[in-house]
């Protein structure tokens, strides 16, 4: 294999994998000829999208996973490295977000936020970029979200964790310089998926309402999952030597007809 050319296979895990934009994320890369390991809470989930990934033709497998947890993602990583070999590729998708005015919100809500949205991306790094740096070559991807650079109100929390997430990432970036290792950030705008989905109405409704006072939609469409996921596979497809980082994926709005 040459410096700059990647091993053929290329095994990848997606935190967070049980819907929207990590479950796409995971029909995508298998798609593209990555095997894949699912991670989620919700395994039941992650296991039904891995068997349709492997009547389709790829390669899947699913465990139990919970950012929030040193010892759950250590476990996870250590399957899913038994079941496909040396992991090349960590998609960080996993999120925690819930409205709220940040004067009505206890601590512990906020730090559930922290923990997950955070310190669960850390927590990636460490189970699987030393072995990484020790081949020389891997990706790991970090969603993000526009909110990272303008906040949106009644998302205090959402958005302080997303923006350190963006410091953390510039951080590791520079550390890894030289390393072969590419950390990248996808960053997307308004997208449909089931993040928010469980909020009460008049909750969800208040949320869209400010985020319309204070100009943060333009217009009404949303992205569907599968456009952040064929980035994401974009990303961690480039040839060794070109590193996407960060890539803004933002809805167009409608054609105006004439």
């Amino acid at each position: 294999m040459g410096k700059y050319d990647q091993p053929a296979r290329r095994p990848a895990v997606v935190a967070g994998a049980s819907s929207g934009i990590g479950a796409e994320t995971a029909r995508c890369l298998a798609a593209a000829g990555f095997p894949v390991a699912l991670g989620a809470r919700r395994v039941e989930r992650c296991e039904e999208i891995a068997a349709e990934i492997r009547a389709a033709g790829g390669e899947a497998v699913a465990h139990p996973l919970d950012v929030a947890s040193d010892e759950s993602v250590a476990t996870f990583a250590a399957k899913a490295a038994a079941d496909l070999g040396d992991v090349e590729v960590v998609v960080s998708n996993a999120a925690l977000i819930g409205p709220g005015a940040l004067l009505e919100t206890d601590s512990a809500r906020l730090a559930a936020e922290v923990d997950v949205n955070l310190l669960g991306p850390h927590r990636l790094v460490r189970a699987f970029v030393p072995a990484m740096v020790a081949r020389t070559r891997g990706d790991i991807v970090f969603v993000s979200s526009d909110v990272a650079l303008r906040a949106r109100p009644y998302m205090g929390g959402y958005s302080a964790t997303k923006a350190g997430l963006e410091g953390l990432v510039a951080s590791l970036q520079m550390e890894l310089e030289g390393t072969g290792v590419r950390a990248s950030v996808v960053r997307p705008g308004p997208t449909w998926s089931e993040m928010g989905m469980d909020w009460e109405p008049d909750a969800a409704a208040k949320v869209l309402n400010e985020w319309m006072k204070w100009g943060h939609a333009r217009h009404s469409h949303f992205l569907k999952a599968s456009a952040i996921a064929d980035v994401i596979t974009s990303v961690v497809s480039a040839p060794r030597g070109v590193h996407l980082s960060p890539v803004d994926v933002n809805p167009e709005a409608p054609v105006e007809s004439s």
